[in-house]
């Protein structure tokens, strides 16, 4: 057989085990090619925050300095690209590090970034899968959907007429990110020896987090088998039919696209439009954060960028996770500590329990104290944090408290700890507007695969979970 019907890509049946290895070139290498950016980059920046200067000084009482500072900086993000803009995401996502006008400013960072053209696309999909869309799908839209820092999606029907969209990744998009990240390395080296600012946002630690994480979104392979990890474990128990992701069409991948099921629904942020539609925006909210924490704490990986564009609600009613470039996954020691975390603040504030969790992972040095000392300490802690009333609890401040005592103990904590933060005050953040009365913290039918003993007390007593 010929045609579109017969095509099997590089990747059909899954991505073979070495595409799934993550080769991150060094972060110290130091050449000709960074010297070169660096000036530009220099320059780039220079220039837009003297251009923002000049702009505040004709009008002084359009905005205070560091804000239009802050402003002029992203604007040269934005002309300097993906690797800039990929920082100023970092930023904007993390406003309790780096100064409050800076956040803010980079908060335009979130916003989608001009695509790169048509022709573009159809080479690179050419040069990934062998032969161009025409010969390869039922039809092939010139127009991207959405583009972002490292990639675009064009929406595409595979031969059968199933809807699909591609995310391609932009031309050579790997050698221009790494370039700019071992200059942005050599820049947070000194900025932590010579500035106060560079030390208290642990600059040269969140260079390191950034090149890991791109080197990951920059493995197509890699994203593509997590997102199906992801969607297989979905359905593990039987019990989240209400949540889904995309399903990925491995024919059709290759080493720098994906090809995956189209989903038609609107961001979880968009809530007058949720309203609108009558969506119970508790129950949906209710039964993300379940699923993903069966990821996080049973099956892994767990989705570590949750922001509103990632988690949809579909026009059936259903809530899909989006975008899996962004990942975690924990060792089965810290998989329990964090079972034992959230079996001692939803179930009974047994903070020797805690004690003992921290032991094992190496957190807590052996000693401090024995567990029954320790766990005192702890509660002391975090025992106000979970008593001040049941609509104040925030799981994510918690764990943030959680994060500085054990780099006061240990010196250093997993990069995955910080994600699942990010990610609880994500979920916290929509509960806000969607479900005001909600207490994730309290909430047993998010544990009921993965604490099911008490779960099942909760319901003999009375307790009802939804479907």
């Amino acid at each position: 057989m010929t045609g579109p019907a017969a095509f099997r890509g590089p990747y059909a049946g899954g991505p073979p085990p070495e595409a799934l290895v993550v080769n991150a070139p060094p972060l110290r290498g130091f050449g000709w090619a960074e010297l070169r950016r660096m000036v530009v980059i220099y320059m780039v920046l220079v220039a837009c925050v003297l251009r923002a200067a000049v702009h505040r000084l004709r009008r002084p009482r359009s905005q205070p300095w560091p804000e239009a500072a802050s402003a002029g900086v992203v604007d040269g993000f934005e002309v300097l690209g993906p690797t800039f803009v990929k920082l100023g995401q970092l930023i904007a996502s993390s406003p309790g590090v780096f100064p409050a006008p800076l956040a803010d400013a980079c908060l335009r960072c979130l916003d989608e970034v001009p695509p790169f053209d048509a022709a573009t696309a159809r080479r690179l999909v050419e040069e990934d899968l062998g032969r161009p869309p025409s010969e390869v799908f039922g039809s092939f839209d010139d127009r991207p959907m959405s583009a972002a820092s490292i990639g675009q999606v064009h929406a595409c029907t595979l031969p059968d007429g199933q809807e699909a969209v591609v995310n391609l990744q932009r031309p050579d998009i790997a050698h221009r990110m790494n370039t700019d990240l071992r200059i942005l390395y050599r820049l947070a080296r000194t900025l932590e020896r010579r500035t106060r600012i560079g030390r208290s946002a642990n600059a040269v630690a969140v260079v390191e987090d950034l090149h890991t994480v791109t080197n990951q979104e920059l493995n197509a392979g890699l994203e593509a088998h997590r997102q199906m990890v992801f969607r297989t474990g979905l359905g593990a128990f039987g019990d989240n039919r209400w949540v889904t992701a995309p399903e990925v069409y491995w024919d059709y991948c290759g080493p720098h696209l994906i090809c995956m099921e189209r989903m038609s629904g609107v961001p979880m942020d968009e809530f007058d439009v949720l309203r609108g539609r009558g969506i119970d925006g508790e129950l949906v909210l209710r039964r993300c954060v379940k699923a993903w924490m069966e990821a996080l704490m049973l099956h892994g990986p767990f989705h570590g960028d949750i922001h509103a564009g990632n988690l949809w609600v579909l026009d059936d009613g259903r809530a899909t996770f989006l975008d899996f470039g962004i990942m975690g996954e924990l060792t089965e020691e810290w998989k329990q500590l964090l079972r034992d975390l959230f079996a001692t603040t939803m179930i009974d504030n047994d903070f020797s329990r805690l004690a003992r969790a921290f032991k094992r992972v190496g957190a807590f040095p052996e000693d401090i104290g024995t567990d029954e000392e320790v766990g005192v300490r702890i509660g002391m802690l975090f025992g106000p944090m979970l008593d001040v009333g049941l609509s104040a609890v925030s799981l994510g401040e918690v764990l943030k408290a959680i994060l500085a005592m054990m780099e006061q103990f240990a010196g250093a904590t997993p990069r995955e700890l910080v994600l699942i933060t990010k990610q609880l005050l994500y979920f916290e953040r929509y509960a806000r507007t969607l479900a005001p009365d909600w207490v994730l913290a309290r909430d047993l039918f998010l544990v009921k695969n993965i604490l099911p003993e008490a779960a099942d007390r909760a319901a003999q007593a009375g307790a009802t979970f939804p479907e």
